[in-house]
């Protein structure tokens, strides 16, 4: 299977998705860590695809958003960004909206606590 192929496939049959440099327990690096502290810490439930396990697979997602760096969370298909991204929507609260209009299950008491400490 072509890496485009496993992308598409991992990202129509999961709702969130995030491609990170190792896994939702053990990240690899600063910014998937804080992208997977995020999404664990609001309780979302969702697929982590480690990078670093398969070279093609880390230049496909790359290729496939037409975005230069990892990780990248996806919400019902859809790209959203990297690390900065995320960071800014969890502030702002836009993260907030985009898992309720996708029927995303999260904490909304996480999110608020997480807007609180950086207030």
């Amino acid at each position: 299977m072509s890496a485009e192929t496993q992308i598409k496939e991992t990202v129509t049959n999961n709702d969130v998705v995030l491609f990170m440099k190792g896994t939702k327990e053990m990240p690899q690096c600063g910014f998937s860590s804080r992208v997977a502290g995020v999404l664990n810490f609001m309780g979302v439930d969702f697929a982590d695809v480690n990078v670093l396990a398969d070279d093609e697979l880390r230049q496909g997602i790359k290729d496939y958003s037409d975005w230069p760096t990892i990780p990248q969370l996806y919400v019902k298909g859809e790209f959203v960004g990297g690390c900065d991204i995320v960071t800014e929507m969890t502030l702002s609260g836009e993260l907030d909206t985009l898992f309720a209009e996708n029927e995303v299950a999260f904490s909304k008491e996480a999110a608020d606590k997480i807007r609180e400490a950086n207030a």
